[in-house]
């Protein structure tokens, strides 16, 4: 089982960068959603959803982190913010999403912690 899971955990991470790229893809779709035919935009996303289905079915799973209290055993801080309107060691915003499979982390998640 171990064997497997580090298989996994070396085939996923050279698969994360592509994860990332189809992930702000999405994101800039949903910025300029009129200068990208709709064709390429629900092209792009039902790649982006087979990734993740493809990933799922082999027991890999984002880590929870926006409006989560902040775990350093899942997520790494790489900014704070002092935030009224935000609990303390909440996350108010994730740059990079993190992935692990079972308990084993594979890549934590990159956010911002509200103070």
């Amino acid at each position: 089982e171990f064997l497997f899971q580090d298989a996994t955990c070396v085939v996923v991470c050279e698969l994360l960068p592509v994860l990332d790229s189809f992930d702000s893809a999405l994101n800039i779709e949903g910025e300029t959603n009129k200068k990208i035919k709709e064709s390429d935009a629900s092209g792009i996303s039902l790649i982006h959803k087979q990734l993740i289905g493809a990933l799922n079915k082999i027991g890999v799973e984002e880590i929870p982190a926006l409006g989560q209290e902040f775990d350093p055993n899942l997520h790494q801080a790489v900014m704070s913010v002092e935030d009224e309107n935000a609990g303390e060691n909440e996350i108010v915003e994730v740059f990079q999403k993190g992935y692990k499979n079972g308990d084993r982390v594979i890549r934590h998640s990159m956010v911002k912690v509200a103070n």
